[in-house]
């Protein structure tokens, strides 16, 4: 039985790399080649990357970058933020990446998730979805317009997306335990692949994700911050400590 994939996702901010708490507060970790490094010896099943400032201010991914980071990489790399149209996508197949996450662009316009699939494979594509809580406690698709976060995971589903990346907004960066009632709702609304985001402070917390429907888990405050002061060091749970849990 293949266990479920346990996956680091690193913040890029001005070419270092940054750590936020509820998509907020910025703090730096440290140099990104070494923590990429640091996951190579240590056997990590893959590595998501997102430029946190790259679609925000309009401008294009940092390809320079993205090359750096591939050929340093010995594990799948999805490249998140700044992807605009299929020439950005393709520029950043060429270069190594293996996949790309897609958020503002296939927000507003799911035929880009369509074409990409069908040029570049279903599996090179994940579309990004963050979910925050309103005044009232009810979830809601974080940014521009008025779809609801079920209606953007149907369409991203539909529209040929390989996997969905869902991030638990008020989660993020907290280590106190993931949202498992929204993972569950979330795993039922599609067959495709669902990588739970937010909130991971033990390798409970990623079982109880993958038990609520998840097929992975992404996590980044528990890979470079440790103990209440966030001290940073870069780290991830040896292949017993994953298999004791899951009870493989």
């Amino acid at each position: 039985m293949l266990r479920h994939r346990i996956i680091p996702l690193l913040l890029l901010k001005d070419g270092g790399l940054y750590k936020t708490t509820k998509f907020a507060k910025p703090s730096y970790v440290g140099d990104p080649i070494n923590a990429v490094k640091i996951f190579n010896d240590k056997e990590v099943d893959e590595l998501i990357v997102v430029d946190i400032e790259a679609s925000r201010s309009g401008r294009p991914p940092d390809f320079a970058m993205a090359e750096w980071l591939a050929e340093e990489c010995f594990m799948p790399l999805c490249w998140g933020g700044g992807i605009r149209d299929e020439d950005d996508a393709a520029q950043l197949f060429r270069l190594g990446i293996e996949k790309v996450s897609l958020q503002s662009a296939a927000l507003a316009d799911m035929s880009l998730v369509t074409r990409l699939a069908g040029r570049h494979g279903a599996q090179a594509v994940v579309v990004s979805i963050d979910v925050e809580k309103d005044w009232l406690g009810r979830y809601r698709l974080r940014g521009k317009g008025s779809r609801t976060w079920q209606d953007a995971i149907r369409e991203a589903a539909a529209s040929g997306a390989g996997e969905i990346l869902l991030t638990a907004v008020e989660r993020e960066g907290t280590r106190m335990g993931m949202d498992t009632s929204l993972i569950a709702e979330a795993a039922m609304l599609t067959d495709i692949p669902l990588i739970a985001c937010g909130g991971a402070g033990s390798l409970a917390d990623f079982k109880a994700a993958t038990d609520s429907g998840a097929s992975a888990v992404a996590a980044g405050a528990w890979f470079v911050w440790q103990g209440p002061h966030k001290a940073v060091l870069i780290t991830y749970p040896a292949t017993a400590e994953i298999n004791a849990v899951w009870g493989h």
